[in-house]
């Protein structure tokens, strides 16, 4: 992020200054570990020389109330107040890649994940790579471009837009796919039942398996022995 420009003598200069966001890298303490976290017993030579020549300090980053997560942390850290601003990871991965929103709009974030047996085993596809994933969202997009856009994104992060959307898409909940690992699918829909564009966002992760599974791109991964990217996941949403 630039700051405002700082004088030197007669010459002008803009300030670049570089964050770096360790995110989820703290983890829990392992027995294995013995009781310490990742982090603690990692050999960090470089982290530990900016520590130790630089000032630490905590910083809350999430606002009392509101539930912990990469988009909430990082609008804090980048000077916004979550409160105010914050409606979805949906919003944010839409200006991240540069998509336009109307008042209307309703963005949400499109995972690729891995299902098995009705349950959800990989929030990722196995770490899908970018290449796979696009050919994978061109399927789903054919199936259903009339109903919305999708935007390929990196790995298995992309992104959903449901133009125009109703009123009542406002009120729907949804499930991060990287909090129901192990859960069956069926326990994780968006919701209430009631709502049509819950309904319409289930219809579309479940037919999606019957799409993605069948692909060359899933059928050589699990030759391969990797987890396939059988069905996407909507969350995240936001205006």
């Amino acid at each position: 992020m630039k700051a405002k420009p700082r004088s030197c003598g007669s010459r002008r200069k803009i300030v670049k200054y570089v964050v770096i966001v360790g995110d989820g890298m703290a983890d829990y303490p392992l027995p294995e570990l013995g009781g310490k976290t990742p982090l603690q017993a990692a050999e960090k030579p470089n982290m530990d020389w900016i520590a130790s020549h630089g000032k630490s300090g905590l910083m809350r980053t999430i606002p009392r109330g509101m539930e912990a997560g990469s988009d909430i942390a990082i609008m804090s850290i980048l000077g916004y107040n979550p409160r105010r601003y914050h409606t979805g990871r949906g919003p944010l991965e839409a200006a991240a890649l540069g998509v336009r929103l109307g008042e209307r709009d309703i963005a949400f974030r499109c995972n690729l994940i891995t299902e098995e047996d009705g349950v959800i085993k990989d929030y990722s596809g196995g770490h899908i790579t970018t290449q796979e994933a696009k050919r994978l969202l061109r399927r789903v997009a054919a199936r259903y471009g009339k109903v919305g856009e999708f935007y390929p994104g990196v790995s298995y992060r992309h992104l959903f837009v449901l133009r125009n959307a109703p009123p009542e898409a406002a009120r729907i909940r949804t499930t991060p796919p990287h909090d129901a690992l192990g859960k069956k699918v069926v326990s994780c829909l968006a919701s209430p039942e009631d709502n049509r564009v819950a309904r319409l966002v289930n219809q579309m992760m479940l037919e999606s398996r019957e799409i993605l599974s069948r692909d060359p791109v899933n059928l050589s991964r699990v030759k391969m022995g990797k987890n396939p990217a059988n069905m996407i996941w909507l969350w995240g949403q936001g205006v």
